[in-house]
């Protein structure tokens, strides 16, 4: 190694410092850890006094092991400059290399240039050779190309004889042609192959309108359907070197069936009409098995086993049926009929035995799995449509029938009578068939519309309960007023009666098992309101009859003579002998309201304050009255099948022992035990009554009615009925007035 080489190699030095300084700061701190080391190191061997003694063998030794370690060093360098040398050296040997395979470069670039402007000057003969192969090409195929123009003359008759197979073949020699001169010529078309693309597509169209009619060709001429077939399936492995966009002939067949099938079944919409859907409906019903049958035994053998002619058959009468159904659904609001005979095919005659569900046909044939043909919403849509015109369509028959019933209510004849002997009117019945012939109806589509169906039912059975009331009102008040009279106003009354019990009584073929418990309570509290209201009606006619002759009771006749009562009785049983053409328990209701009414007028009368008692004789005619008119009255309504249990007239042998009794002053005794047999006696009351005997003191008068605000208010008994509280009292007379007294 030369001088400048080991000058190079030299480390720096920094100006101001004795030693080379570090490379990096870790090897300053690694050269002060060593001289620490190296004086910690000193210092321990050299602290005892006998060490100093080896100080010179501990110098020799040191100055070996630096020596060592320099001559180390020094080889390690060496090694290292000899690997740069031979390095530097390599470096100028590439150096040399790459100058020379750059002015390589540049010569062969030189060339290149020269070569390319020679090209140029052979361009001119490069195409004449070129023209020279397509000329020698075209000399080769003259003779063939003469013939294009017949074979494709020839090829269209074919095409138009349907003989498509033959067609076929003469169209491919024709595109094989084509090809064998369309890479010769460099990709040139000749005018002679123009005629080859409108050639293809009438073809196409061919086996699309043979497809489009596969029905009809498989059991007519199941060859043409085969060669339209085989057409499509040949052309659909075909390659071509033409830049040409594939035909695709094979799902253009598959779209064509399709399309065919739903020319043929579903080209046009029902028209707007009565019978229309449900004809329409009809005929699918028969032809869409039958569809599926000829697809399954003859069009499916004229076709590869890759097509699945059953299942795409299936599938696209399904798909085609929805549209349609979709589309009907978009029209105007369809009628009831129209509605039932849609929904009730749809989830019921499309899936069932008769059409897609038939043991007939096969798996293949299977549409369950597909979309329904209704949605929910169509389903739901559907279902409102029809409950509301139902609804409407029953609005009118009961009017209808209310309307004809409430004329029958003014004829000069009376009411019809059934084989008993009892009032009967066709309406109860005419009624709830109506109501459940449309619950049976849609119970044929769904639960869910034979629900809304149900409650629709109810909803009307209630309105026309309060129709038919409001129209008994009407002619009860023209009645009464004289606007319109009829002969036998009670007996329509009671034939009314019979005709709420027939309903009453029938409500049951409105609740099946499946109808929740309860449906029918506001049915049954209209029909009780009913009741109640015929009951008032002829319970006021009644009143009409006895309020004359309640006018004179009580009084000095009343208590001398029978007959006054006996006219009340008389009136009443002329009255109430109608009351067996009522049906039970009917009739027990209208005789124990007849009996109470009778009872009430006969209170009135006496808290009138008609008649007071002159003395102990009176008072003692007076009870024996009221004890014998009991016991007319009861044998009255016994006679007419009232019940003894349910009758009021026993309240007037109470009173009797209020009026018998002899000494006023326990009178206090008396009221209360007429208290406590009816608790809805007042004190004006008991005062009409203390009137009535005439012998009571004002001072008694007190203590009698005193006896009234003794102890709890009792309970009623069991089964009886208010009384008292109907029965209205004179007013009090002014407070100015003297009470009075015994000489009343």
């Amino acid at each position: 190694m030369d001088s400048a080489a080991k000058d190079k190699m030299q480390p720096t030095i920094p100006p101001g410092s004795s030693c080379p300084g570090p490379e990096w700061p870790e090897q300053e701190r690694a050269e002060q850890l060593a001289r620490g080391a190296a004086l910690k190191w000193a210092s321990g061997i050299f602290y005892r006094p006998e060490q100093l003694a080896r100080l010179g063998q501990y110098r020799s030794r040191e100055v070996q092991r630096t020596c060592s370690l320099e001559a180390r060093i020094k080889s390690v360098v060496q090694s290292y400059l000899e690997g740069v040398k031979t390095g530097v050296r390599q470096l100028a040997w590439a150096l040399e290399a790459m100058q020379g395979a750059r002015e390589a470069l540049s010569q062969a670039h030189g060339l290149l240039r020269g070569m390319a402007e020679a090209a140029q000057t052979l361009e001119p003969v490069r195409e004449q050779v070129v023209q020279h192969k397509q000329l020698w090409a075209l000399s080769q195929l003259l003779p063939r190309l003469r013939a294009v123009p017949a074979a494709v003359a020839h090829t269209q008759t074919l095409i138009d004889a349907q003989r498509l197979l033959e067609a076929y073949v003469s169209l491919r020699e024709l595109e094989q042609l084509q090809e064998e001169t369309w890479a010769p010529l460099g990709g040139l078309e000749l005018p002679v192959f123009e005629g080859l693309g409108p050639l293809a597509e009438a073809l196409g169209q061919a086996v699309e309108a043979a497809a489009g009619a596969a029905g009809r060709l498989a059991r007519e001429d199941p060859a043409l359907l085969v060669a339209a077939v085989r057409v499509a399936e040949v052309d659909a492995g075909r390659t071509t070197s033409l830049e040409q966009a594939p035909r695709d002939w094979r799902q253009r067949c598959l779209r064509a069936l399709q399309e065919g099938l739903e020319r043929i079944h579903f080209g046009t919409l029902p028209q707007p009409g009565p019978g229309a859907l449900a004809e329409w409906l009809e005929a699918l019903r028969v032809a869409l098995p039958a569809e599926l049958a000829t697809a399954e035994a003859l069009v499916a053998p004229c076709c590869p086993p890759h097509y699945k002619v059953v299942q795409l058959w299936a599938h696209t009468l399904h798909s085609s049926l929805r549209r349609c159904l979709q589309q009907l659904l978009e029209r105007p609001e369809l009628g009831a009929a129209d509605t039932f005979t849609l929904l009730q095919w749809a989830l019921h005659v499309y899936l069932g035995p008769e059409m897609m569900g038939s043991l007939e046909l096969g798996p293949e044939a299977d549409v369950s799995h597909l979309e329904p043909l209704l949605t929910l919403e169509n389903v739901e849509q559907l279902e409102a449509t029809f409950v509301a015109k139902v609804q409407a369509s029953v609005t009118q028959w009961l009017q209808k029938v209310l309307d004809g019933e409430a004329a029958e209510w003014g004829r000069e004849q009376e009411p019809d009578t059934d084989p008993s002997g009892f009032y009967h009117s066709p309406m109860p019945a005419i009624v709830l068939q109506i109501l459940e012939e449309n619950i049976r109806v849609a119970s044929m589509v769904s639960e869910s519309l034979q629900q809304r169906v149900h409650d629709m039912a109810l909803s009307e059975l209630s309105a026309f309960l309060r129709s038919f009331s409001d129209a008994l009102i009407r002619f009860s008040r023209d009645h009464l007023r004289g606007e319109a009279m009829v002969p036998h106003y009670v007996p329509y009354l009671l034939a009314t009666l019979n005709h709420q019990s027939a309903l009453s009584s029938s409500l049951s073929v409105l609740q099946p098992d499946w109808v929740a418990p309860g449906a029918l309570a506001p049915v049954e509290a209209a029909l009780d309101e009913l009741q109640r209201r015929i009951c008032r009606l002829v319970l006021e006619a009644l009143l009409l009859e006895l309020q004359p002759l309640f006018a004179a009771l009580p009084s000095r006749q009343w208590l001398s003579s029978p007959e006054l009562l006996e006219g009340v009785c008389e009136r009443t049983a002329r009255f109430c002998q109608d009351f067996r053409h009522v049906r039970n328990p009917a009739v027990q209701l209208l005789l124990a309201e007849a009996e109470r009414t009778v009872v009430l007028q006969y209170l009135r009368a006496l808290m009138q304050g008609r008649l007071v008692c002159r003395g102990a004789d009176e008072r003692t005619q007076a009870a024996e009255r009221l004890r014998q008119d009991a016991a007319q009255l009861r044998e009255l309504f016994l006679g007419l099948g009232l019940e003894e249990s349910v009758q009021c007239a026993p309240v007037l042998l109470a009173l009797r022992e209020l009026l018998n009794l002899r000494d006023p002053t326990l009178l206090g005794l008396e009221v209360a035990g007429l208290r406590q047999q009816f608790p809805d006696v007042s004190e004006e009351h008991v005062s009409a009554l203390l009137d009535l005997r005439g012998d009571v003191s004002r001072e008694q008068r007190l203590a009698a009615l005193s006896s009234l605000q003794v102890g709890p208010q009792p309970s009623p008994p069991t089964g009886r009925r208010a009384l008292f509280s109907l029965v209205p009292t004179p007013a009090p007379p002014p407070s100015s007035c003297l009470p009075s007294g015994s000489c009343a």
